[in-house]
Parts: C-alpha cells; sequence; structure tokens
C-alpha cells in the first residue's frame, strides 16, 4: 500500500497530528491513505508506545506562564519536549499552558513523588503513627494505614498525581494522564521538567 501514500499527506497528517514522520507514513499505509484512519492509528499506537518514550531526551521545549486575574498568584512551567517542531505544536503549548493554570489552581510542591525530601515523608509517617496509636489502632494494623495514609499525603503534594483541577473538562484525568495522551499525540517523550508559583504574601517556603 506504500504507493498510496503521498509526501504531501505525509506533510498533511504530521501538522495535524505533530507525530514523527515515520510513524506518519506507517499510519498511512497502513489506513491506505485515509488521513481520518491515519490519524486514529496514531493515537492507539502513541497511547501504546508513549511510556517507550520515557527515556528519550528532551533538549525543546518551552516555558509557559499563567498570571491569575487577581494579579496575586502566578506561575512559570517548563515543559519539555524532543524537538522544535513539537515545541511549536498547538496543541503542547496549550497543555504546558493548562499546566500553569493547574499549578496556580492547586499549588502542587513538587513535579513528582520521587521528588519529595525524606526528611519531610518520615516526618509525616511519624505523625500518622502517631495519631494511629492515640485513636487506639492495634499495632498489626498500623503500618498498613500509615502507609496509605503517606500515599495519598504524597499523591495530594505531587504534580503528576493530581486531577487536573478541571476535572469536568478533562475527565477527572491526573497530570501524567494528560501527559501521556500528548506524548502519544505528537510522538515524542514529553516532561514537565520544573516549575515555579508565586503568590503573594506567601512565605516563599
Amino acid at each position: 500500500m506504500g504507493d498510496k501514500v503521498s509526501a504531501a499527506d505525509v506533510k498533511a497528517l504530521r501538522e495535524m497530528t505533530g507525530a514523527g514522520m515515520m510513524d506518519c507514513k506507517e499510519a498511512l499505509e497502513e489506513s491506505g491513505g485515509d488521513l481520518d484512519k491515519a490519524q486514529e492509528i496514531l493515537r492507539v499506537k502513541g497511547a501504546a508506545s508513549a511510556a517507550k518514550r520515557g527515556e528519550r531526551g528532551t533538549g525543546e521545549g518551552i516555558i509557559s506562564s499563567y498570571i491569575h486575574a487577581t494579579g496575586k498568584v502566578g506561575v512559570l512551567v517548563e515543559v519539555q519536549c524532543e524537538t522544535d517542531f513539537v515545541a511549536r505544536n498547538e496543541e503542547f503549548q496549550e497543555f504546558a499552558r493548562e499546566i500553569a493554570i493547574h499549578i496556580a489552581a492547586m499549588s502542587p510542591s513538587v513535579v513528582s513523588v520521587e521528588d519529595l525530601p525524606e526528611d519531610e515523608i518520615e516526618r509525616e509517617r511519624r505523625l500518622f503513627a502517631e495519631t494511629a496509636k492515640a485513636d487506639g489502632k492495634p499495632d498489626e494494623v498500623i503500618e498498613k494505614i500509615v502507609e496509605g495514609q503517606i500515599s495519598k499525603w504524597a499523591s495530594e503534594r505531587a504534580l503528576m498525581d493530581q486531577e487536573h483541577f478541571n476535572s469536568e473538562r478533562y475527565e477527572g484525568k491526573t497530570i501524567e494522564e494528560l501527559r501521556t495522551e500528548v506524548s502519544a499525540k505528537t510522538g515524542e517523550n514529553v516532561r514537565i521538567a520544573r516549575f515555579a508559583r508565586f503568590e503573594v504574601g506567601a512565605d516563599g517556603e
């Protein structure tokens, strides 16, 4: 079916989806040159292979910003990708802006759970354990209770584990799920590298 795929179709599909050239060519070959079917093939294949992209380098990207209407909360977030082509992709840029808005609304403290300081985790673990003991919980179940509470506490503070604050628009998806989707659509590794949230009157911690 390769003779049904033109360079113009490959270019058009790439501009529509932001996916890589070879991915677009293969999708068009599989769909017999049907652009709509090719887009669907890219979505399905992209979601399945997004995790494999996680180790690929991300030397491009953008810094997106958001200032709340009150002028009292502002966010800068760096979202990385592999190529300048995707960095200029409208969907990628919209994703970065949505992340900035989410950070302004939900105030995460770190990008991922792995970024939480160990001393903070241990402090919370001790507090949860003391509370469980004070509540008269049996020693044999305290550890299980504490681990569940720590997991919830960490997820609430880690950006990637948070549900997007606009749950109606994004159907309760987490930031990690939304990142995986944009990675699948663009065909590249997409990574939220870092962010800074500023709030007038906050103590800066």
